[in-house]
């Protein structure tokens, strides 16, 4: 992989949205000619049962021409769901008595048994 251009790296103009485990990131950027676009980032974070975590991220890049048809679909699309479904979050982990349920291969102890149906796959093979 080549060196990425600093300039192209630059951040002009950022703005942070903090949501639960998800954070989203707005950036607009410069193009080597000099206009401006957005990135969207998504990052999620994961946590291990050793308490460590980790990051995914997902990330779209929207240019000035795309905008409008964009900003057209994403309010179309919210607009739909809130027509259908209202403003209430109706999620059961966002319920006040919501449990999570228990795998079904769990021990008293909360180790994981093995299950017949499962494949060892090894990816190195791949």
């Amino acid at each position: 992989m080549g060196e990425r251009n600093i300039e192209d790296q630059e951040e002009i103009y950022s703005k942070v949205l903090r949501a639960g485990r998800r954070t989203y990131f707005f950036d607009v950027r410069s193009t080597k000619a000099g206009d401006y676009y957005l990135t969207i980032t998504e990052s999620k974070k994961f946590t291990h049962d050793d308490g460590s975590f980790h990051y995914k991220k997902h990330k779209i890049y929207l240019y000035k021409e795309d905008f409008e048809a964009f900003r057209e679909h994403v309010s179309e699309m919210m607009d739909y769901i809130i027509d259908e479904k209202g403003t209430e979050v109706i999620s059961e982990r966002h319920q006040k008595d919501y449990k999570k349920e228990e795998d079904p291969r769990t021990t008293n102890n909360g180790e994981v048994t093995p299950s017949d149906s499962f494949t060892d796959i090894d990816f190195d093979d791949i």
